[in-house]
């Protein structure tokens, strides 16, 4: 009887152990999950506030950028714009100092200026009607001679001692109409009918200029 209620005892104390360290075993498992379940959640949520730190600098670094660009473009536009205002109103400024110049300028205009013209003018056409007597140019330049000392080349030349006229000195000047009825104004009418005369008088401008120079008339 003795022997029983010791065995008995024995395996409720073994079982009462089991029991305990099951118990401790279970506690110490649940332990373990719950560790590696906040662990995990923390390195989840770790990562979690990583990528949205990430996110959150990569996103306001854009907006930097599209910010910093932005402000650049306005820049330049700026510059531009400030550019081209700074060269409409130097062209501004250069059109007055110009129309100041014209407007205010004290310049008159030369009879003697306008004068030269025609006698140069009236000199080319003797140059061409002599090309067209097939004279030479040492022809003309005696004929150049001639006519600047009888009337410089001025179509309008009149002595009033003698009654001569126009480029030749023709006397009197009437002579000239049978050349034309604008003998009075028209150069190439007077040189038609000086040529002429000097060919049928001379032969040639040389030959009139010699007896000019040794007569002083022609």
């Amino acid at each position: 009887m003795n022997s029983y209620r010791v065995l008995r005892n024995t395996v409720l104390t073994m079982l009462a152990a089991s029991t305990v360290i099951g118990s401790a075993a279970i506690g110490r498992a649940e332990d373990i999950s719950t560790a590696e379940s906040v662990g995990l959640t923390e390195e989840v949520g770790t990562a979690e506030g990583v990528g949205l730190t990430e996110e959150v600098g990569t996103a306001e670094g854009v907006g930097l950028s599209e910010e910093v660009g932005t402000a650049e473009e306005s820049e330049t536009t700026e510059g531009i714009r400030q550019a081209e205002e700074s060269a409409a109103s130097a062209a501004r400024s250069s059109a007055r100092r110009i129309h100041r110049a014209v407007w205010f300028t004290r310049a008159r205009p030369k009879v003697r200026a306008v004068a030269g013209t025609s006698r140069s003018r009236n000199k080319a056409i003797a140059f061409r009607l002599v090309s067209r007597r097939s004279w030479s140019q040492n022809q003309f330049q005696c004929l150049d001679s001639l006519w600047t000392r009888e009337s410089n080349w001025d179509h309008e030349a009149h002595n009033p001692s003698s009654g001569a006229y126009g480029i030749p000195q023709a006397l009197p000047g009437s002579k000239m109409s049978g050349m034309g009825v604008d003998w009075r104004s028209n150069p190439i009418t007077q040189i038609h009918w000086g040529l002429r005369y000097i060919k049928s008088r001379y032969g040639s401008p040389c030959g009139a200029w010699g007896h000019f120079r040794s007569s002083n008339w022609y």
